[in-house]
């Protein structure tokens, strides 16, 4: 099977950093300690995550570049050695192979610049910060792109129900799709369980579910409300952070997935979209931005060609994209 290799390799590098970004996050005991003005758990689990995902990488594919959004410059800073304590001390939980200069050299091995032509990984280590601190959604999300495209993705959903159609499911999902092979998702503890998913077959939009982000700055909720209106939909929206919205409407839970513009000029990263959307796309779902043209991710660190993001199942898609030109 084609990119079997890769995909192997990545699933268990996400399952790690996973590890450790729930290990972090289960020790944000109070609201005083996520207000901290460093949001320094963030920082450690960010860093680790990182550290962890492109360490794999180096050590399967030696050859690969990749685009990550951290990089350890800051933390090479001796006033910064308390952070750096923190972050190997959770790297070594996860892999005690790992020492202080493996972790620093990992985390900068995401510097690549991206672009159109090659092979590169792209990561977000932690993509859903405000999830995270509250102890809500947030995702791990590696891609790998070759000659401008995204051909594997994995989403690491630690707090993400596997099923979700059961109230009292086992928590902690992976959800995984190699071009022209299909999108699956397993539990985060055994990977060998993994289950086929799909999109819904809803072909009306008036019955469709919405998910959007929680937080207002990163979409535009009032013209989200619009296009609801003229789509006739009366469901209510499902918000929650992160890329865990690309895995809700890959796995029949919600239909549509809108990301509007807030701000002119605002440019989509491209490791903030690219794991979700091959997932979609092999659920049978179909994307574009908000004026229906492709997501390109060929133009480095973002997707500057593309002003925001419509992800649907594929009964309502044309629809949605109409609706969302006709809001604008």
């Amino acid at each position: 099977m084609e990119l079997e290799n890769e995909l192997t390799i990545a699933k268990e590098a996400v399952r790690q950093a996973s590890m450790l970004c729930a290990s972090v996050q289960s020790s944000l005991s109070s609201v005083a300690q996520l207000d901290k003005a460093d949001k320094s758990p963030v920082t450690v689990a960010d860093y680790g995550a990182q550290a962890l995902v492109l360490n794999i990488l180096a050590k399967a594919f030696p050859e690969d570049p990749a685009v990550g959004e951290e990089d350890a410059g800051e933390l090479r800073d001796p006033e910064n050695a308390p952070l750096l304590s923190s972050i190997i001390e959770q790297v070594q939980k996860v892999d005690p192979s790992l020492d202080r200069n493996g972790i620093l050299d990992s985390i900068d091995r995401g510097g690549h610049p991206g672009g159109p032509s090659g092979r590169f990984w792209t990561l977000d280590p932690i993509d859903g910060t405000k999830g995270f601190l509250r102890g809500e959604q947030y995702a791990v999300a590696l891609a790998l792109i070759v000659d401008g495209e995204v051909v594997l993705g994995v989403l690491g959903c630690p707090n993400l129900p596997v099923d979700s159609d059961a109230s009292n499911s086992q928590v902690g999902t992976i959800l995984y799709a190699a071009k022209g092979q299909g999108a699956y998702q397993a539990p985060l503890s055994d990977l060998s369980r993994a289950s086929k998913i799909t999109c819904d077959q809803i072909s009306d939009p008036a019955l469709a579910v919405f998910c959007e982000s929680v937080e207002s700055g990163h979409t535009a909720h009032g013209r989200s409300a619009k296009i609801t209106e003229l789509l006739g939909s009366q469901s209510k929206p499902f918000r929650m952070d992160s890329q865990c919205k690309y895995a809700a409407v890959s796995r029949g839970q919600a239909s549509i997935y809108l990301r509007l513009p807030t701000r002119p000029g605002y440019e989509e990263k491209i490791w903030d979209h690219a794991a979700g959307y091959i997932i979609l796309m092999e659920a049978g779902g179909r994307i574009s931005d908000t004026l229906g043209q492709p997501l390109d991710f060929s133009r480095g660190h973002t997707l500057k060609n593309n002003k925001g993001i419509v992800a649907t199942s594929s009964g309502v898609f044309d629809s949605v994209v109409q609706a969302t030109i006709e809001s604008a």
